[in-house]
C-alpha cells in the first residue's frame, strides 16, 4: 500500500483549538517530510507503554514530523492526556474513536497504531504495533537513503 484510502483522506479531524481539518490537509501541510503517525488514546494503557518509545524515536530522528492522532472520546480528556504524558508534535483527534470512518479507512484493529509516511508522500510502513519499534527504525533507516 501506498496510499491512504480516499475516505480516509477525506476524514475531518480536528485540531488544538478544536478547528476542523482533514486528514489530507495535515498531510499535505507536511509534504516533503518523514511523518511518524501515532494512532494512540489517553485511555489505552499499550499506547502509555509506548510514549517512552515514540520520545526516544523523536531523538533519534529530529527531523521527523510525528503527527499524534488521537482516539480519545472527548476533547477535554485528549487535551489532558497529551499534557499528562508531554507528547510533542501535531495532534489532532478523531471524534467517533476506533470503529469510525477513519478507524476503517486505515484498518484500524489495535492501537497503539504507527505509520511511517516517507518524503514522497507514500507509505513506507503501514502497521507497526507497540513491540515493532525495531521495525519502525529499520524503515526510518531506509527512507533516509
Amino acid at each position: 500500500m501506498e496510499n491512504f484510502k480516499k475516505e480516509g483522506l477525506e476524514y475531518v479531524m480536528v485540531n488544538m483549538e478544536n478547528q476542523p481539518i482533514t486528514f489530507a490537509e495535515i498531510l499535505k501541510k507536511n509534504e516533503g517530510k518523514t511523518i511518524i503517525i501515532d494512532v494512540w488514546a489517553s485511555w489505552c494503557s499499550d499506547c502509555v507503554k509506548g510514549m517512552p518509545k515514540v520520545k526516544a524515536l523523536q531523538e533519534k530522528y529530529p527531523d521527523a514530523t510525528y503527527l499524534f492522532i488521537s482516539m480519545d472520546k472527548t476533547f477535554d480528556k485528549w487535551k489532558e492526556g497529551i499534557e499528562k504524558h508531554e507528547l510533542k508534535g501535531d495532534h489532532y483527534l478523531v471524534k467517533e474513536g476506533m470503529k469510525g470512518l477513519f478507524g476503517k479507512s486505515i484498518d484500524l484493529d489495535w492501537i497503539p497504531r504507527y505509520i511511517v509516511v516517507n518524503k514522497k508522500s507514500k507509505i513506507s510502513l503501514y502497521r507497526a504495533i507497540e513491540t515493532d519499534f525495531d521495525l519502525i527504525q529499520k524503515t526510518l533507516n531506509e527512507d533516509k537513503r
